[in-house]
């Protein structure tokens, strides 16, 4: 197993490629879209600088993994799936959140609540396998009721992404004042 983390400055988020034991499959985690509130703009400089770095190496994307709606920045999940193929997928709790949220936010009846934006809503316990990577979903929710955690093992390598389950000391403290966080 391989992992390269990508920072986004603005939002103080990482974005992860993970690759398999031989480096032709990669997984990524929690993509960034680059959001400006000032001129109200989209830019894809982050998930550029993703795609390009999956060019060099010549692995193909199997997935794009979300571990939870990011209330702090754009996923570029959809940008990345056209650009590099692979499927997008987030915990299944997913529906409870977009239910809180389009209420929350009047988002009308076009707003869809049953995670079809993704192409695959995982289950806890859920296990997904890329090469030689094992992937394992493991529902924790706290932050947000959809929050889902991914423990990748590779042989005895193994590596967690937690999202904003868990954060950094002196850094901040993972969020449980959403709609639905305890």
């Amino acid at each position: 197993m391989h992992i390269e983390a990508f920072f986004d400055p603005a939002t103080s988020s990482n974005t992860y490629l993970v690759f398999d034991a031989d480096r032709t499959r990669c997984v990524v985690v929690d993509s960034v879209l680059d959001y400006d509130p000032q001129a109200a703009r989209i830019r894809t400089d982050n998930a550029d600088r993703l795609i390009h770095r999956v060019a060099e190496t010549g692995a193909r994307v199997e997935w794009i993994l979300e571990t939870h709606v990011h209330a702090d920045h754009l996923s570029a999940a959809a940008y990345l799936k056209e650009k590099l193929g692979g499927r997008t997928a987030i915990g299944r709790q997913v529906t409870v959140v977009q239910g809180v949220f389009g209420k929350l936010f009047n988002a009308g009846p076009g707003f869809a609540t049953d995670g079809s934006q993704f192409d695959h809503l995982l289950a806890d316990g859920e296990t997904i396998m890329v090469g030689s990577l094992s992937i394992t979903v493991m529902h924790t929710p706290g932050h947000t009721p959809a929050c889902a955690s991914y423990l990748f093992t590779d042989g005895d390598e193994q590596a967690v992404f937690v999202g904003d389950t868990l954060f950094m000391p002196d850094t901040g403290t993972a969020r449980c004042d959403f709609p639905g966080g305890d």
